[in-house]
C-alpha cells in the first residue's frame, strides 16, 4: 500500500501540493510545484526582493518614505493636511508657491503682524518651499524638471486648473511615466465635478450635517475639519497604496480623493442606519424612547450614540460656570450592574423594568436624568476614575485649553511646540500615527521661498549659469523682489 500513493497522487491533477505529510516522499518537482515556493521565499507583497534585515538600530535606519520626493502643489487645507502627512513619514516635499503671495493662508487669520499665520504653519510642517511663476517659459522649464525628478504630485486646485496651467496628465506622464498625480476634489465624477468646494460644503453634500444636531432643530456642521483634513489623510493613503503598487508595475497613476466621498466614509453608520429603517424604527435612537415617530431617513440624534448602545452628555460638578464640565456616559448593557451600583440605584438591577436594555429603551431620559443627579456632584474627571474602575466607558468633555496642557499628549508628540524665526513658538499637532521604527520629528513650516536656491542647485542640479537665466527671467521671483527694492 505504502508504494501506491506516490502512484496515485502522480494520477491526480498537476495543482501543486499546498502541504506535504512528513511520511510521505516529496512531490516531484513539477513547474507548477515549484513556483509558489519562489514566490513564498523570495519576493514581498510588491514584487520585489525582500531587502536584508536592517542591523541599525530601531529608528535609525531612515523613515517610512524617505527617498521620496513629494512636487506638493497644494493650498488652504485639505491637500497641506496630506503632504505634510507624508513629510512626516520622511518624504521630501518640495512645496511650489507664487512668487511674493505663496498659500494664501500665510496670511489669513494672521495673529502676529508680518507673521505667518498658525494656519499656514500647522499644515506645512517638515517642507520646502520654492517660488515659481508656472506661467513664464523659465518657469514652466523647472516644472518640468520637478516632474521628472519627483515621486509625486499633489494637488488640490479647482476643477481644471491643472490642465489650464499645462500641466495634463498625458504631459505628465510623457515626461515622468512613473510620476503619481494626487488630487483633492471636491466631488468625484457625476453632476457635480465642476463644483468649488470647502469644508461646510463637504459636511453638508456628505451627509454629516444633515445627521449632525437635535432632533428638532437645523443641521449642524461639526468642529472636527473631515472635509479638509479628512480628505487629506484619505488621499495620503491613496498616495502610499500607488506607491507600494508602483514598486510592481513600475508606472505611475492618478489618484483622486473626493471630499464628498470622504465625508460620507467618515459618516458610514449613517448609512447603515438608513438600511435599517427600511426595516422598522432604530430602538438606540431616544426619540424611540420618546414614542415619536420615525420618517424616511436618518434623523438628526443629537449626542445619542452611534455604536448601539445609548449615550448621552451629562452635566458635571461645576457646569454652570464651566462650559465643559460635561462627560459623555454610555449606558452599556454588561456593565449596567456597576451603573446601578454607582448611582445608588441597586435595585435596578433586578427590576424587570431596568434589567434589560428592552425595558430601559422607554425610559432613557429619565435614567439619564438620574445619572446625572449622581455626576453633577463630581468633577468629570472624578466621574472618569470611578467609572473606569469598574468599566464603564465615559468620555470627558475636554477643551482646547485642556488638551493643549496635556501633559501625556506632549510626551507621544501627539502636542508638539514648534519655533519660527518670525512668530516664536507656538503648540501645533504632531504626527497622529505612530511607527515603532519611522521616529517623527516636526519642523518649522518654510518661509516663502526660503529652499530656492537650494532646490534648484541640489535637487534639480541646474548650473549656476542656468540658475541665473531662470532668476533674470522673473520664474522665481526675484526680478520682482529687485523692483520693488529699488
Amino acid at each position: 500500500m505504502a508504494k501506491k500513493k506516490p502512484v496515485k497522487a502522480k494520477a491526480k491533477s498537476k495543482k501543486p501540493v499546498a502541504k506535504a505529510k512528513p511520511a510521505r516522499k516529496p512531490a516531484p518537482k513539477t513547474k507548477a510545484a515549484a513556483k509558489p515556493k519562489i514566490v513564498a521565499k523570495k519576493p514581498n507583497g510588491n514584487g520585489s526582493a525582500l531587502p536584508p534585515v536592517s542591523k541599525k538600530p530601531w529608528g535609525g535606519d531612515g523613515k517610512a518614505l524617505t527617498g521620496v520626493k513629494i512636487l506638493d502643489f497644494t493650498h488652504v487645507q485639505s491637500g497641506p493636511t496630506c503632504t505634510q502627512l507624508l513629510a512626516w513619514f520622511g518624504a521630501d516635499v518640495i512645496k511650489v508657491e507664487r512668487p511674493g503671495i505663496g498659500d494664501i493662508t500665510r496670511g489669513q487669520l494672521r495673529d502676529v503682524p508680518n507673521a505667518d499665520s498658525l494656519y499656514f504653519t500647522m499644515l506645512n510642517h517638515n517642507k520646502r518651499s520654492i517660488t515659481l511663476d508656472s506661467k513664464s517659459k523659465q518657469g514652466m522649464a523647472v516644472l518640468e524638471r520637478l516632474v521628472k525628478t519627483c515621486d509625486v504630485l499633489v494637488e488640490n486646485f479647482a476643477p481644471g486648473a491643472l490642465d489650464r496651467m499645462g500641466l495634463t496628465w498625458e504631459r505628465i506622464n510623457s515626461w515622468n511615466p512613473r510620476m503619481i498625480v494626487a488630487s483633492v476634489k471636491g466631488f468625484g465624477p457625476g453632476p457635480y465635478e465642476d463644483c468649488k468646494v470647502y469644508e461646510n460644503v463637504a459636511q453638508c453634500a456628505g451627509g454629516s450635517a444633515s445627521t449632525t444636531g437635535f432632533r428638532d432643530g437645523p443641521p449642524l456642521v461639526t468642529g472636527a475639519q473631515i472635509g479638509d483634513s479628512g480628505t487629506g489623510l484619505h488621499l495620503a493613503l491613496g498616495i502610499v497604496a500607488a506607491l507600494f503598487q508602483r514598486n510592481r508595475t513600475g508606472r505611475g497613476q492618478k489618484v483622486l480623493a473626493a471630499m464628498q466621498d470622504g465625508v460620507l466614509n467618515l459618516c458610514r453608520v449613517k448609512l447603515r442606519d438608513q438600511q435599517r429603517l427600511k426595516h422598522g424604527p432604530l430602538k438606540e435612537y431616544s426619540q424611540f424612547g420618546q414614542n415619536i415617530p420615525f420618517g424616511s431617513t436618518v434623523p438628526r440624534a443629537g449626542n445619542d450614540s452611534g455604536g448601539g448602545q445609548p449615550g448621552w452628555i451629562l452635566k458635571c460638578k461645576g457646569w454652570e460656570t464651566d462650559p465643559n464640565a460635561y462627560i459623555y456616559f454610555i449606558t452599556q448593557a454588561p456593565v449596567w450592574e456597576p451603573i446601578c451600583d454607582l448611582i445608588g440605584k441597586p435595585e435596578w438591577k433586578t427590576d424587570p423594568g431596568y434589567a434589560t436594555p428592552g425595558a430601559r429603551l422607554p425610559k432613557l431620559s429619565a435614567i439619564f436624568d438620574t445619572i446625572e443627579a449622581w455626576t453633577k456632584t463630581k468633577t468629570k474627571f472624578e466621574v472618569m476614575e470611578a467609572c473606569n474602575a469598574v468599566d464603564i466607558p465615559v468620555g470627558p468633555i475636554l477643551s482646547m485649553e485642556e488638551l493643549a496642557e496635556e501633559k501625556s499628549l506632549r510626551e507621544t508628540g501627539t502636542i508638539v511646540e514648534v519655533d519660527h524665526p518670525t512668530r516664536g513658538k507656538y503648540l501645533s499637532v504632531g504626527n497622529p500615527i505612530k511607527l515603532s521604527d519611522s521616529i517623527t520629528e516636526v519642523t518649522r513650516s518654510p518661509l516663502l521661498g526660503e529652499h530656492t536656491d537650494e532646490i534648484l542647485t541640489k535637487v534639480l542640479k541646474f548650473t549656476p549659469a542656468e540658475i541665473a537665466e531662470i532668476k533674470a527671467s522673473g520664474a522665481t521671483g526675484d526680478m520682482a523682489k529687485k523692483a520693488a527694492a529699488e
